[in-house]
């Protein structure tokens, strides 16, 4: 029987929808052991030991070097959004079929921004602490009606978050590398520079895949050029904030606060953890029951689909 190798932490574990896809498909499904985000030598020792012809992938490094290994495999199937984990290149010359789940995801990230933007703005979790230590504390937030949200990236989830904003009577803009000019025209949403985009926004929303050239996209020159007292919120990719200079401008006070759902290096353990006005979650942003099961039901399938095509 031929195999698939898990190497995403979590498949199955909300539904076993996708596990059964797969078996009636008539493949052994082999999952990850470690129950948590794999190294590349970690990968590369399971596709040695378990030798798959299809692979359904989380966020762990699927080199060039760990994909010259894997005899024999035809498919990776990305449960989420961004491919940077996988080596494209290195997949296509070898003939390796790499998909994802672009639209899954989008509600659940969307509606995780806007938990950790009133989050943020309410001082949600800093309050609940000082209850529980026995402080009886009490500090104003702020609305976030009317407040100047940017939004760096426009693609599914940036536009879902958009539209969330308006409703809650923000005043949105954002900028994007391919605008969907349609859309942009239908919400009202204008689209401006960075540079512009970073001198008005009150709250700055990242949502854009990571790249070698936008690594660090945000620094300290991009953080100063932002309103004294703004917060800025990452649900996208560690790699696109200089952490050192967040936790700068942090503690510099010139931004009031920030949630990072993802981080540079992960798991996280840094000095973001030690700050009362910064919000952190362990890369959760796709972790809503129903959106994971529908994820993961489409990653099933892409590499059914995958696997017959390469037949």
């Amino acid at each position: 029987m031929s195999r698939i190798l898990i190497t995403t932490s979590s498949f199955g574990k909300d539904n076993v929808s996708p596990l059964d896809l797969l078996q009636k498909a008539g493949y052994e499904t082999i999952t990850n052991p470690y129950g948590r985000k794999l190294t590349e030598e970690e990968v590369l020792n399971l596709i040695l030991e378990v030798k798959p012809v299809g692979m359904i992938a989380g966020v762990e490094p699927i080199t060039a070097r760990v994909l010259q290994q894997a005899k024999g495999l035809k498919v990776v199937s990305r449960c989420g959004v961004g491919l940077e984990s996988v080596d494209l290149d290195a997949a296509r010359s070898l003939g390796i079929t790499v998909t994802n789940t672009p639209d899954a995801p989008t509600e659940a990230v969307a509606e995780l921004t806007i938990g950790l933007i009133f989050n943020l703005l309410r001082k949600i979790s800093f309050l609940d602490k000082e209850l529980r230590k026995g402080n009886w504390t009490k500090e104003s937030g702020s609305l976030v009606r009317g407040k100047k949200v940017g939004i760096i990236g426009l693609g599914r989830i940036g536009k879902r978050v958009a539209e969330m904003l308006l409703a809650l009577g923000t005043k949105v803009a954002g900028t994007d590398i391919q605008p969907d000019y349609e859309w942009l025209q239908k919400n009202q949403v204008p689209l401006v520079s960075l540079e512009e985009l970073l001198k008005q926004s009150e709250i700055l929303c990242l949502h854009v895949s990571y790249t070698v050239s936008n690594e660090q996209l945000i620094g300290k020159k991009e953080i100063e050029a932002m309103p004294k007292g703004a917060y800025l919120i990452n649900t996208s990719r560690g790699e696109i904030i200089d952490h050192d200079a967040l936790y700068f401008m942090l503690t510099d006070g010139h931004l009031a606060g920030a949630a990072l759902d993802v981080f540079d290096h992960e798991p996280y353990t840094g000095p973001l953890t030690n700050l009362d006005n910064v919000v952190l979650t362990p890369h959760i942003g796709s972790y809503a029951r129903e959106a994971r099961v529908e994820m993961e039901i489409q990653a099933a399938e892409n590499l059914i689909e995958g696997l017959r095509k390469q037949a």
